[in-house]
């Protein structure tokens, strides 16, 4: 068996990235604050805070990024040099409508993105862009108390069909929310849960709220983004029908701990309590294990007949995935798995698999066998993925009077999983059009606020404080994944 395959000729190869960890200037041309304005530093194992406002005298990394905001030109010509055909980033709703909740855009961040879309497409990049990612108006939590209001719905809708009517000639392929899967389970408040449901859905709990309240906000906030994804592809439809429109998961493969039927039960109910947000996207209506469960619980009262009929009509164009690490799922000692309590359903450690500088399971062939399970689910779908790669403690170093960066572990990283999405491919048939490693320039990382935790084929010299000369060095894997390009997959 061959260990690599030339993909077909309009395999889209390139990077992704988010608004809020590269631009900066945060509060720039009419830029309002957003939910990740307001999220502090951390580190592996320390998390970041959620503060009330922007509070002076706390660092921010969000609020420089990489500066990207002003050299996005520059960034973007060292992609074209790679070989990208497609590169994805987000439009920050704030700098279109600064709260939220206006009626007339900011038209300096209008104008922002057409020349960041200009230049892209200057450079024989297709743009992918992101509606939604991690970075709603702060106004909108303050103000409305976040994703569990209706009101959102249409002030998205809005926000929507401004960008596509301005962009509807620049911009082919488009994603609703990102990684919307991630909220799903709330069974362990914890510096993990509360990070994801507030970059979700802009969602923040107090301290004695309990498990059925977390999960019944998680379940509202769910379907008003379901909903309002479904506008969104119905508003492109009449916009411009050539573009496509597609919903954004988490899609880390999960194992049974043993073959024990309480350990299968468990990753039953757990693939259910994830696996909702794909099948109404894809599908256009719940699941049944789901409707018997808003049955018993109440957990779904909020909810419009429309609501429905927009789910039945909005539904995706493709699948785009990030991945990154699997998880290994058990029942709960002395708990029967059960979707009416997800405490029930807890994580195990995996003897199998091998794990990165930041806990993360290294996985590849779980990405094969993910994109296979997508696949009998809803066969034929094509599948984008617009996020993979390794974050790592890179070192810049002289050598020769030139300075360098060795990344070897990246490189075996990325080819193992390359390689898996090839074989997925050539031998399982799964419909894959791209493979956008995340991020293909190092940038502030969503989870821990930290620079030091590089993806990029491009080192960016900024520390954890957002100092440095901001300079850009190419490393080891920015040559190596231009050879991977320029052979369309058959070079790893």
């Amino acid at each position: 068996m061959t260990n690599s395959y030339k993909m077909n000729d309009n395999f889209l190869w390139g990077g992704a990235i988010a608004a809020h960890q590269a631009e900066g200037a945060w509060d720039k041309d009419g830029k309002g604050v957003s939910i990740a304005d307001v999220l502090t530093a951390g580190a592996h194992q320390k998390p970041r805070e959620i503060t009330d406002g922007v509070i002076e005298g706390l660092n921010y990394p969000n609020h420089h990024g990489i500066y990207f905001y002003d050299t996005y030109k520059e960034d973007l010509a060292l992609m074209k040099e790679m070989g990208f055909n497609s590169f994805r980033t987000s439009i920050a709703w704030t700098r279109i409508f600064p709260n939220g909740d206006e009626t007339v855009p900011n038209e300096a961040g209008l104008k922002f993105y057409d020349d960041l879309f200009d230049e892209m497409i200057k450079n024989g990049i297709e743009p992918v862009v992101t509606l939604h990612h991690f970075e709603m108006p702060y106004h909108l939590v303050s103000e409305y108390g976040g994703w569990t209001n209706r009101k959102l719905i249409d002030f998205f809708e809005h926000y929507v069909r401004v960008v596509f009517e301005r962009y509807k000639d620049k911009v082919k392929y488009w994603i609703t929310f990102n990684e919307i899967s991630n909220q799903a389970n709330q069974a362990e408040p914890s510096w993990v849960s509360d990070f994801l449901i507030w970059t979700n859905s802009g969602l923040k709990f107090s301290k004695d709220a309990t498990v059925e309240q977390r999960m019944e906000a998680m379940f509202q906030a769910g379907h008003n983004e379901l909903v309002a994804s479904a506008r969104a592809v119905i508003i492109a439809k009449e916009i411009n029908p050539e573009m496509k429109v597609g919903a954004m998961l988490n899609v880390a493969p999960m194992y049974p701990a043993t073959p024990s039927p309480a350990d299968m039960l468990a990753l039953q109910k757990a693939k259910q309590l994830r696996d909702w947000f794909s099948d109404v996207h894809v599908r256009g209506f719940y699941p049944n294990e789901l409707e018997k469960l808003f049955q018993r619980t109440g957990w779904h009262s909020d909810t419009t007949e429309q609501d429905f009929i927009d789910l039945k009509n909005g539904t995706v164009d493709y699948l785009s995935i990030s991945y990154y690490a699997s998880s290994t799922i058990k029942a709960t000692e002395g708990k029967k798995p059960s979707l009416d309590d997800p405490t029930s359903i807890s994580t195990a450690e995996n003897k199998f698999i091998k794990t990165s500088d930041w806990g993360w399971s290294i996985d590849p062939d779980g990405l094969r066998y993910t994109l296979n399970e997508l696949n009998d689910a809803y066969p034929n779908l094509p599948i984008m993925i617009v996020e993979n790669g390794l974050g790592a403690n890179d070192e810049l170093i002289e050598e020769n009077g030139e300075i360098t960066i060795h990344d070897d572990y990246r490189i075996d990283y990325l080819r193992s999983h390359i390689k898996a999405v090839e074989q997925a491919v050539a031998i399982d048939g799964i419909p894959v059009i791209g493979y956008l490693s995340w991020g293909p320039i190092d940038i502030v990382s969503a989870g821990t606020g930290e620079m030091k935790k590089r993806y990029g084929y491009i080192y960016v010299d900024l520390d954890d404080l957002g100092q440095g000369s901001n300079k850009r060095y190419k490393k080891d894997s920015f040559d190596w994944y231009k050879k991977v390009i320029a052979s369309n997959g058959e070079q790893l």
